[in-house]
């Protein structure tokens, strides 16, 4: 059996690199990169010419066998991302999750992440987080994710591409309130680094007022919701505004609600109309 290693690789600074991936993707028999074409440029700055093959979003699933089956032949692989941690939002679950099944050994190379070094320089608590990926495209599938997340008593991560980022920002503010706190972290290890915390509606000025904070990789870390806002509602009595609000007007969902859990109708009415921001009364 041979072995497939999971390694990460820079995310914008080409010095971010341990020596232990270096010899790795030295030594290694074929390394399975996102992008062979980008990843070229990290390979040529360290001298490492070791054959490489495309795996991506689009082949990976058809790809898998034929790697596995390399494996199983003796030989070693390295899977490699564009940038940063292979495996978070970026291709490689299905590769490592069989060659689990086939008895191959997997082996983490650890090193740069951008939901990681956002967080260690957000100013945000890190001692627990949740990392929820990338924020979806379309307003309404957009609007259902993020409500996932408004009473998170937790830092949360998220990815977003520089042409959604005025969008979701005002997505956010809808969910979470102009006055909640979040970090903003662009480019992270690259010449143009920003790294902005203040409230949403701040960052959304911020963003909207200069177009060089529409470019580039952006993390968006949202703070935890403060525990006395939190406790206004349980999960509950969520779950039953929710079901209510889908089917009726948000004044009679906020009053019956609260003629079952007993909380106050405005608390309710204005929960619904953060759920609800496209339906009037």
């Amino acid at each position: 059996m041979g072995r497939l290693y999971v390694v990460a690789t820079p995310i914008g600074n080409l010095e971010d690199i341990s020596q232990r991936a270096i010899r790795c993707l030295n030594e290694v028999d074929l390394i399975a990169a996102e992008d062979t074409r980008h990843s070229a440029v990290l390979l040529n700055a360290y001298g490492i010419k070791t054959k490489t093959t495309a795996f991506h979003d689009h082949n990976e699933q058809d790809k898998v066998v034929e790697l596995i089956d390399y494996l199983q032949q003796g030989h070693s692989i390295a899977l490699i991302s564009d940038a940063g941690t292979p495996l978070v939002s970026d291709p490689g679950y299905h590769l490592v999750s069989a060659a689990h099944a086939a008895g191959v050994d997997v082996v983490p190379v650890p090193g740069a992440c951008a939901a990681i070094a956002a967080l260690s320089a957000s100013g945000l608590p890190s001692d627990c987080f949740l990392f929820a990926g990338f924020v979806p495209a379309r307003a309404q599938a957009r609007l259902k994710f993020l409500r996932r997340y408004r009473h998170a008593q937790l830092t949360v991560i998220f990815y977003e591409t520089p042409h959604r980022i005025v969008d979701s920002l005002g997505a956010m503010i809808e969910v979470f309130g102009k006055e909640r706190h979040a970090t903003m972290a662009r480019e992270v290890t690259k010449k143009f680094e920003t790294i902005r915390k203040a409230s949403l509606e701040a960052l959304r000025t911020l963003v909207s007022g200069d177009n060089n904070q529409q470019k580039g990789e952006i993390v968006l870390l949202l703070a935890a919701e403060e525990k006395d806002k939190a406790l206004e509602m349980s999960q509950e009595a969520e779950a039953i505004l929710e079901v209510l609000a889908e089917e009726l007007p948000p004044s009679q969902a906020a009053s019956l609600t609260a003629q079952i859990t007993g909380l106050k109708k405005g608390i309710l009415y204005k929960a619904v109309l953060a759920m609800r921001p496209d339906v009037d009364d």
